[in-house]
């Protein structure tokens, strides 16, 4: 377990050397967020009322056809933005691994051209998201935790379908087949690896929310409001920055996965043989 934590922690530094070359990639998953908050913003009031108004349903454990409607709608929209800049960022990384410049205007000249691969893919995604959440909802503690695999499965699947839409430009189900596929061919069980890298990231934020507390209490101690107010104001960014770099580097780390797998090789600064030993070729 330590020689994968060890693998994971050294995929993040290579990541982050991609990253330190063009800290604007920090962008595309900033105004991903953005516009997911105003996505979930604009589908909320909507919901609501949804809710209210079939509370009869509620009370009987069903929802009604117009609630799983809108709940597909704001599916469809919000992961359409989601690939959208995922695939503007880990279009410039990959660029960037192959040695070519690509900055923020590649990134979302790229995105535009895979327009309808995005959104078909998005309408893939939203489909399967909500029949699993139809089959949760439906289902008992055992049933859920089927589901609950049935979505790992999914997401496993699914894992490359970004960067072979960056670099392919296929339709969106051959893309999934493709990432199914590259994922088969190449690494198999070792998909733990990229969890590695989450969990690294686990581990700052633990560290992160430690230091978090402390400070509050500091602050809390001295009596300032404005004190108080601008340690709230300094964690806040803190988890932001926390979260944009998380994204980037999963993104980076996507794009460089991809490139090992459809070509054999990564550049970019990343360590050949040590991916090579994080991800083994089954046989």
């Amino acid at each position: 377990m330590a020689g994968k934590f060890a693998r994971s922690w050294a995929l993040m530094k290579a990541s982050a050397g991609v990253l330190r070359a063009d800290k604007l990639l920090l962008v595309f998953p900033l105004l991903a967020g953005v516009c997911s908050m105003v996505v979930a913003a604009s589908f909320l009031v909507p919901v609501v009322l949804a809710m209210i108004g079939h509370h009869a349903d509620l009370d009987e454990g069903r929802f009604s056809p117009f609630y799983y409607a809108l709940l597909f709608a704001f599916y469809l929209v919000q992961y359409f933005v989601i690939v959208f800049f995922n695939t503007a960022l880990v279009g410039v990384a990959l660029a960037r691994l192959r040695g070519e410049s690509a900055g923020l205007a590649e990134g979302f000249a790229l995105a535009r051209a895979r327009l309808g691969s995005i959104f078909g893919y998005a309408l893939i995604a939203a489909t399967v998201g909500l029949l699993l959440r139809m089959l949760q909802e439906r289902l008992g503690l055992i049933g859920r935790f089927v589901v609950g695999l049935l979505g790992l499965a999914w997401t496993v699947a699914t894992f490359l379908v970004v960067p072979v839409l960056a670099s392919e430009g296929i339709g969106p189900m051959d893309a999934v087949k493709r990432s199914a596929e590259l994922l088969k061919r190449t690494w198999g069980e070792n998909l733990i690896g990229n969890v590695g890298l989450g969990a690294v990231f686990g581990l700052v934020m633990f560290l992160v929310v430690l230091l978090a507390g402390a400070l509050m209490v500091g602050a809390a101690a001295t009596q300032s409001v404005a004190a108080m107010v601008l340690v709230g104001v300094v964690i806040v960014v803190a988890f932001i920055l926390l979260g944009l770099v998380q994204s980037t580097l999963q993104g980076i780390y996507s794009a460089a996965l991809y490139r090992y797998a459809e070509a054999g090789e990564v550049g970019g600064g990343f360590d050949q043989a040590l991916l090579e030993s994080a991800f083994r070729t089954k046989h």
